[in-house]
């Protein structure tokens, strides 16, 4: 197959082509302007017993027709953009790619371009060919992730999704001026089952993207943009009465700061957004801090296919730039397809429906992304339950054991532990507040667990000291974590799978309630796993910058009755 990739060298055309260098089966035409920058696309990514890799020169304000006949593609990816920009004719390479009876697909992000793809529908079907468009992640793995939560619904009533790139990932000046083209501006969405608007870069809120039993994002800001997913997903769900997509970028600062622009457009201040798109750039690429991780949730309401409400939810983490190929993912799933025998129905239309979750697990697989879905509705579920949803049933029995306290129930667990100790003022004062133990060696511990409106109370009994915490699902800015509370201070903590063990990793620490900076946090390492006797291991470190390591207790625990505890 002979793939013409328009922008091959750019950044979406050249992650498709890394996707797709692999495959001894295509021969890629990298293609631009530049057949300089082509072949040094090809120096650097031709892979030896992969694709053929062939640099080409395409301008799309040229004779394309011409240009189409002479290359001789099977199919044709454009990857260039600004879609917005297009000009006069924007849709001159579809219709080339008609008239020459080539296949069509683009990564475009504009709604009108997306959507106006239609018209040329009769047109593609008399032709025998397809013409996608939007075959990105708006709208393509945003309808992918809908369907593959709601199968077998009887009703879709709300969808909302957000996507949050790294803060390390670099963005173009032409994305940022599509971006705030439209920032502060009137953005047509779906709303209370009728067409209606709201204000681009102003209607915000806060979400935390969290794959089951894996390390969740930070509490993100989202804000509405103007996607073709706020109409395109109607189509696919008639039903549906509410669209909400955002965006996410970091860090929040930066974000909070085009909040604050594009709400003054919204009230009248004519404030040129779009020429300042190179100073947004600019200050984007020295304001690079917070963690290399970027992620997308899809949330969907409804009615399940029993007619009970349903809340589902679909999570995206991605490390460091392997989040930044998503949305070249799925032309290559669709291409993945082809060569399969699996072709799109002829006709022009939009991605939506084109691409299935199934379609990118293998893509998922190959790079360092992890996905997962959560049931929103359970919380009257158990503390851990309710936080790890899908991932529950990974842990070994030992460890759900030790977390699956019913509300109103009451159990306890004995077994034996070391302490350790700093010696710095600081944290031996920090120790005595909370009430930890004194240092020892293979003591004898009990711990006893209730639970009461949701929230569960651990006492350990540690010789003849204790002292007690409370443990609750997190909420707001502490969603899918853990909350552990000591006096006025209370840790979020994110539950994560590795391997047999879980690990308990802070993401969270208040005082009062109020947030501290991460330089104020206390450090911990904690984990639980099951020993070779079968028992319940637990460690936890607690240490702190300014204080060194405040305690260190490890041990083991075994269920036991009620009551008075017996030696172990």
């Amino acid at each position: 197959m002979r793939i013409l990739i328009v922008g091959g060298y750019g950044v979406f055309g050249g992650r498709l082509a890394r996707l797709l260098a692999d495959d001894p089966r295509l021969t890629l035409l990298i293609a631009g302007r530049s057949l300089e920058k082509a072949a040094a696309f090809r120096a650097a990514w031709a892979l030896p017993g992969g694709a053929v890799m062939e640099p080409a020169r395409f301008d799309r304000n040229g004779d394309v027709a011409a240009q189409l006949a002479a290359l001789a593609p099977d199919l044709v990816v454009d990857c260039s953009g600004p879609f917005q920009g297009y000009g006069a004719a924007p849709y001159r390479l579809v219709e080339a790619c008609l008239e020459a009876g080539v296949d069509y697909l683009d990564l475009a992000d504009s709604t009108d371009f997306v959507l106006g793809i239609e018209r040329f529908d009769a047109a593609a079907k008399a032709k025998n060919v397809f013409a996608l468009s939007g075959v990105s992640t708006c709208p393509a793995l945003t309808a992918a992730a809908v369907a593959g939560i709601t199968d077998g619904w009887a009703r879709v009533d709300d969808i909302a999704a957000g996507i949050a790139p790294s803060p390390h990932a670099d963005v173009g000046v032409s994305v940022l001026e599509a971006i705030l083209s439209y920032a502060g501006r009137p953005v047509t969405r779906l709303r209370d089952g009728r067409t209606g608007s709201g204000v681009g870069l102003v209607e915000a809120r806060h979400v935390t993207v969290a794959a089951p039993g894996r390390l969740p994002l930070h509490s993100t800001r989202f804000s509405l943009v103007d996607v073709p997913d706020l109409t395109a997903l109607a189509g696919l769900w008639p039903g549906v009465r509410e669209i909400w997509l955002g965006a996410g970028p970091r860090p929040e600062l930066l974000h909070r700061m085009l909040n604050a622009l594009a709400w003054l457009v919204s009230v009248g201040l004519p404030i040129p957004l779009v020429k300042l798109a190179g100073l947004f750039h600019a200050v984007k690429t020295q304001l690079k801090w917070g963690e290399d991780r970027g992620g997308m949730f899809v949330r969907v309401t409804g009615l399940d296919a029993d007619g009970r409400p349903a809340a589902r939810s679909w999570n995206l983490t991605a490390e460091g730039d392997h989040g930044p190929f998503i949305p070249a993912m799925p032309a290559a799933a669709l291409i993945a397809k082809l060569l399969a025998g699996d072709r799109p129905d002829s006709g022009a239309r939009t991605a939506a429906g084109a691409v299935s979750l199934d379609d990118y697990a293998p893509l998922f697989a190959a790079r360092r992304i992890e996905t997962g879905v959560r049931d929103e509705l359970q919380p009257s579920a158990p503390v851990y339950r309710q936080v790890l949803a899908g991932a529950w049933e990974a842990l070994p029995a030992p460890i759900r054991a030790m977390h699956d306290l019913p509300e109103g129930g009451r159990m306890a667990a004995e077994g034996r532990f070391d302490v350790d100790r700093g010696g710095n003022l600081l944290a031996r004062l920090a120790a005595a507040i909370v009430g930890f133990p004194g240092a020892q060696r293979d003591g004898r511990i009990r711990v006893e667990f209730s639970r009461k409106d949701g929230v569960e109370t651990w006492t350990r009994r540690f010789g003849d000291q204790s002292f007690s915490s409370r443990q609750w699902a997190g909420r707001d800015r502490a969603a899918h974590l853990a909350v552990e509370g000591f006096g006025p201070m209370a840790c979020g903590m994110a539950p994560v799978l590795d391997g047999g063990r879980l690990r308990l990793i802070a993401r969270r620490w208040t005082l009062f309630g109020v947030g501290l900076p991460a330089w104020l946090f206390p450090r911990v390492e904690a984990w639980e796993e099951v020993d070779g006797e079968g028992r319940f291991r637990f460690h936890v470190d607690l240490s702190h910058p300014l204080t060194g390591p405040i305690v260190v207790y490890r041990g083991w625990l075994l269920p036991a009755p009620s009551g008075n505890p017996e030696e172990v």
